[in-house]
């Protein structure tokens, strides 16, 4: 008998051997390594694409991803299952660090971040609001990657919840947002000049990366190395080191840490990185 959620629909429950084969798929596809525990999860994410193509097992659904003709539900089931909650100026303390890195640049230098896991956009916009309040930069770009096509979709565009705002200093938001009008009154906008200056591309990490990516001064890897085992962190720094500047600065989440992964960076303090000139 199936369980219920609380709409009173049937939920698809996931089986021991299919949880097994969703982890090694996710993997070898994207380096992620989902826990034992993540069950839910799975189900949570997945379940509405199994109503809507009509499948009673999730084997039935898996068998589809991966095979020729269905590459667009493979890449949305990976979108699915790799989102990951982001939010505006999140970890304030980078952002300080960022405003001090700026005060130190001398003369008219280029200056590149790469947000490398940018999901939706807001930690990009949020370097972005930072250095245009700064005011001291004229040549300035920030990149962001994810492997979701739908997230990069909304970052592109740039058009966040009212909600979302709630963590964005209020000089910051008269500043660079627009509130929006009559069906789109709760939600603003980036303002397009902030906009200009932030790309976003849709990488995989663990894959090599293009060589357009070029060389930045300051990269964000926040909140990544959290879902990789030790081998895949190993190979998603060697990946990345040769598109940070000697001297340039990587930043991971303050629940992470280089230790073991990578002996090119000299830590500064918790979080932040520098790369050997």
């Amino acid at each position: 008998m199936r369980a219920e959620n609380l709409r009173g629909k049937p939920v698809l429950e996931l089986s021991a051997q299919e949880f097994d084969w969703i982890c090694r798929f996710l993997y070898e596809r994207t380096g992620i390594a989902l826990k034992d525990g993540k069950q839910a999860m799975v189900m949570g994410r997945l379940e509405n694409r199994l109503r809507r193509l009509q499948l009673a097992h999730y084997q039935q659904y898996f068998s589809l991803l991966g095979r020729p003709g269905y590459e667009e539900e493979t890449r949305l089931a990976l979108d699915l299952l790799t989102t990951n909650e982001t939010y505006f100026f999140r970890e304030p303390r980078h952002f300080e660090f960022l405003r001090e890195v700026i005060d130190g640049i001398r003369g008219n230098s280029s200056f590149r971040i790469w947000s490398a896991a940018s999901s939706s956009g807001e930690e990009a916009y949020t370097a972005a609001m930072v250095i245009a309040d700064q005011g001291r930069l004229s040549r300035w770009e920030i990149t962001g990657t994810d492997i979701s096509e739908r997230m990069l979709e909304k970052a592109r565009l740039g058009l966040y919840p009212m909600q979302a705002a709630e963590k964005i200093p209020p000089a910051m938001l008269k500043r660079f947002c627009l509130r929006g009008k009559e069906e789109y009154e709760d939600f603003f906008m980036i303002d397009p000049v902030l906009r200009q200056r932030v790309n976003f591309l849709s990488v995989n990490l663990i894959q090599p990366l293009p060589p357009s990516l070029g060389e930045f001064d300051l990269i964000f890897l926040r909140n990544v190395m959290i879902y990789f085992d030790l081998p895949t962190k190993q190979k998603l720094l060697r990946h990345m080191l040769p598109h940070l500047k000697p001297g340039g600065y990587l930043l991971v989440s303050h629940s992470e840490t280089l230790n073991g992964v990578s002996n090119e960076l000299k830590m500064l303090f918790p979080s932040v990185y520098q790369r050997e000139i």
